[in-house]
C-alpha cells in the first residue's frame, strides 16, 4: 500500500501549484536574483578596452580562462564586475571542509550544530575575501602585461580592479545566501547553473553553423545530439542510484509499554563528491597550459613546450590525466565530507545496527567497505561522463560548452531544485490537509 507521501506525490498538479503562495513568490525571488546576476555579467569592468580583450580571450579560450567563463556566465570573456564568479568561494568552501578533518579545533566546532556552522560561514567568507584578492590582483597583474587591453596601466587600475572584481564576488557570495534562505534551490549551484544554461543556447547555435556550412555532417550532429540526451539520461540515473544498509533498532520499553522494534535504511549515494572532481580536474589539467600562453613561447624550454603540447584537448596524456584526477578526487572528497566512524557512533548512540554486524568499530568497518566499492562504480561514472564529451570536442571541434562537466552541473542543480519544489508542494497539502480535518482536540471539551 501507498504511503501517505506517495499518494500527495501522485496527486500533484498546476493546481496545487497555484495555491501554494509561498512557493510562488520563492520561485519569483530566485528569478529574480538570477536576473540581476545575468545583468551584472555585462557591465564591464573600468579601464578595459572590450576589442583588444575579445582578441585577446579568443587565443586563450581552451584554456582554464575558457573553463572560468563557461562557469561565469561569459564574465570573464566581457572582463565584467563579475569576472571572478562565484568561484573563489567554492574554492574557500573546500578548504575550509579540508582543513575540518586535520584540525580538531574546526573539527569541534562542525559538531556543535547550527551555532557551529555559523562560525564555519564565517570563516569561509574570511576565505572567500582572501582568496578573492589574490586572483583579482592576478587578473589585473596578467591584463596589463597584454598589450592595448588595459587603457591606463598602473597602480590606479590595479586597485580599481581589485575592488571591483572582489566587490562582485561578495555580492554574488551574498545573492547566492539569499537565494538558499529565501529562494528555492541551492544558491550557489544555481548561479553557476544559470551561467552555463545562458551560454548553451550560443554553443548550440555554434553547433549548427558548422552544419550548415559544412564542417560538420549532419550525422555527425545528430550523433552529438543524440550522445547529449543519453548523457543527461544516464546522469539522472547514476545521481539517484543508492546503496541502501539495513538499519535495525531493537525493542524498547517507556513505562509500562513495550514499543516494537523498527527498521530503516542508511542512503549512501553512488557519486557523494558530487561535480567537484571534473572541476578540480579540470583546472589543474588546464592552468599549465593557460601559464603557457600567457607567456613568451620563445622562452620557454622544450620540455616544458612538449609537456604543454601533450595536455592540450584530445591528447593521450590529457585523458588518462583526467581519468586519473577524477577518480583521485571522486576518493579524496568523499572520504573528507563523509565518515563512516561518526555514522557509526551515531547509529550506537541511537540504538541502531547493521544486521550481522557488531556496532561501533565494526559497523565504521563494513560501512567503509562499501562505500568504497560504490565509490569506484561512481568514480568510473564520472570519467566517462566527462571523457566522451572530450573525444568529440577533440574530434569533431563540438563546442566547449557541450563538455561533460557542463552537463553534469545543469543535470545535478536541475534534479535538486526540482526536489526542493516538490518538497514545497507537498509541505503545502498537508497544511491544507491539517486545516480541513475535524481534529479539533483543544476545543472539543467546550
Amino acid at each position: 500500500m501507498a504511503s501517505a507521501a506517495e499518494q500527495l506525490a501522485a496527486n500533484l498538479n498546476f493546481s496545487a501549484f497555484s495555491k501554494a503562495e509561498d512557493l510562488k513568490k520563492r520561485i519569483w525571488f530566485t528569478l529574480g536574483a538570477l536576473i540581476v546576476y545575468r545583468l551584472g555579467t555585462y557591465i564591464p569592468m573600468p579601464g578595459i578596452d572590450p576589442d583588444a580583450l575579445s582578441q585577446a580571450f579568443q587565443q586563450q579560450s581552451t584554456g582554464i580562462l575558457g573553463l572560468f567563463n563557461m562557469f561565469s556566465g561569459g564574465a570573464v570573456g566581457r572582463m565584467a564586475i563579475f569576472a571572478l564568479g562565484i568561484m573563489p568561494y567554492i574554492s574557500a568552501s573546500i578548504i575550509i571542509q579540508l582543513m575540518t578533518s586535520v584540525i580538531p579545533s574546526l573539527e569541534a566546532l562542525k559538531k556543535e550544530g547550527e551555532q557551529g556552522r555559523k562560525v564555519i560561514n564565517q570563516y569561509t567568507r574570511y576565505g572567500t575575501v582572501l582568496l578573492a584578492m589574490v586572483q583579482a590582483y592576478g587578473i589585473a597583474a596578467g591584463l596589463q602585461t597584454q598589450a592595448g587591453i588595459v587603457v591606463d596601466p598602473g597602480w590606479f587600475f590595479t586597485v580599481s580592479a581589485v575592488i571591483t572584481l572582489v566587490g562582485g564576488t561578495m555580492f554574488l557570495m551574498w545573492l547566492g545566501e539569499q537565494i538558499t534562505a529565501r529562494g528555492i534551490g541551492n544558491g550557489i549551484s544555481l548561479i553557476i547553473f544559470a551561467g552555463i544554461v545562458a551560454n548553451l543556447p550560443s554553443a548550440l547555435a555554434n553547433l549548427l553553423e558548422l552544419g550548415r556550412t559544412g564542417s560538420l555532417s549532419t550525422a555527425v550532429i545528430i550523433i552529438v545530439i543524440a550522445l547529449a540526451i543519453g548523457t543527461v539520461a544516464m546522469i539522472v540515473f547514476f545521481e539517484r542510484a543508492q546503496r541502501r544498509l539495513l538499519i535495525q533498532y531493537p525493542k524498547r520499553q517507556v513505562g509500562n509499554r513495550m514499543f516494537q522494534g523498527d527498521t530503516s535504511h542508511l542512503p549512501l549515494k553512488l557519486n557523494t563528491s558530487g561535480v567537484i572532481p571534473p572541476i578540480f580536474a579540470s583546472s589543474l589539467l588546464l592552468l599549465p597550459v593557460t601559464v603557457a600562453n600567457f607567456s613568451n613561447t620563445e622562452e620557454l624550454p622544450d620540455w616544458a613546450t612538449s609537456v604543454v603540447a601533450s595536455l592540450g584537448h584530445g591528447q593521450p596524456l590529457y585523458m588518462l590525466m583526467y581519468a586519473f584526477l577524477i577518480g583521485f578526487f571522486a576518493f579524496f572528497y568523499t572520504a573528507v565530507v563523509f565518515s563512516p566512524k561518526d555514522t557509526a557512533d551515531n547509529l550506537k548512540k541511537h540504538g541502531g545496527f547493521v544486521p550481522g554486524i557488531r556496532p561501533g568499530e565494526r559497523t565504521a568497518d563494513y560501512i567503509d567497505y562499501v562505500l568504497t566499492r560504490i565509490t569506484v562504480v561512481g568514480a568510473i561514472y564520472l570519467i566517462v561522463v566527462c571523457l566522451l564529451p572530450e573525444f568529440l570536442i577533440s574530434a569533431v571541434g563540438v563546442p566547449f560548452y557541450l563538455g561533460g562537466t557542463s552537463l553534469l552541473i545543469v543535470v545535478s542543480v536541475t534534479m535538486d531544485t526540482v526536489a526542493q519544489v516538490q518538497g514545497h508542494l507537498l509541505a503545502h497539502q498537508y497544511e491544507g490537509l491539517i486545516k480541513k480535518s475535524k481534529l479539533r482536540g483543544g476545543k472539543r471539551g467546550r
